[in-house]
């Protein structure tokens, strides 16, 4: 079972790359983050050509997200934050197949020490509470999505400009995820490579993804019930190097054992 997660950055635009993605490496589930749609625009008739059931909450010009699933229904679906009063469409959540699937679009922050900066710690925070209740209910569960976090130097280009005191990586963000991962959550991409330099998004601008100036801030994690299970992950950079892409490139994870 291929599970993935992409920021595709305006799905209005990126419709078909998302079309020719799901063709090609064929993922069973799919969260989406950045689609930037109303819900009556959203392409369901589209997606469900190809095979593809979804549900989905938008938004319109911001945020927006949605998970699509191939050959299986999509089953207690949960939009936002319980409890966490915020308009902004970051947050999905579903079962697949007795798996529940969670689909984050972390709030970008702006800078240090901004209200915006201020509003991701508590939405974070709010994630974590919520998080810890639904482990008990759904111990295997997959929480992917763009965490708008690199989780250590290893996953960002120059971690002498990307420091403790930057958004992205600064301490607070980098402990709010640790916490997440204290609830055993595991980064699915580091059970299976250690390295560093290897990214999921790149600015559009200095010509970054040439120059490979990027950030893996794009995450699949997996809980400890199915950790055992995580047969491989990656990180599909061929979707960045379409024309108009998004800035944001795939990311999954493959189970093994888990058929839809």
């Amino acid at each position: 079972m291929k599970i993935a997660s992409w920021n595709v950055n305006s799905l209005n635009v990126r419709l078909p790359h998302l079309e020719q993605w799901l063709r090609d490496a064929a993922p069973d589930v799919v969260g989406i983050q950045e689609t930037k749609l109303e819900d009556n625009k959203f392409p369901d008739a589209v997606l469900a050509g190809l095979g593809y059931r979804s549900v989905f909450a938008g938004q319109k010009t911001y945020n927006g997200v949605a998970i699509l699933a191939r050959e299986h229904a999509i089953d207690e679906v949960c939009i936002g934050i319980p409890g966490f009063d915020d308009a902004q469409r970051r947050v999905i959540a579903a079962t697949v197949n007795g798996m529940r699937v969670v689909n984050l679009y972390v709030v970008n922050g702006q800078d240090v020490g901004t209200e915006k900066y201020e509003y991701k710690l508590r939405w974070l925070d709010a994630v974590h509470s919520w998080l810890s209740e639904e482990l008990q209910k759904h111990p295997r569960m997959v929480v992917l999505g763009d965490f708008n976090i690199a989780p250590d130097d290893r996953d960002v280009h120059d971690p002498a400009v990307w420091n403790d005191g930057h958004i992205l990586t600064s301490a607070a963000e980098r402990q709010a995820l640790q916490r997440l991962a204290g609830l055993g959550l595991h980064d699915a991409y580091r059970l299976h490579h250690g390295d560093a330099g290897q990214f999921s998004w790149w600015d559009y601008r200095q010509a970054a993804f040439r120059r490979n100036m990027g950030l893996r801030i794009d995450l699949t994690l997996v809980s400890d019930a199915l950790r055992g299970t995580a047969a491989a992950a990656g990180i599909d950079r061929e979707p960045r190097t379409w024309e108009r892409p998004s800035d944001h490139a795939p990311v999954w994870v493959r189970l093994a054992g888990q058929a839809l």
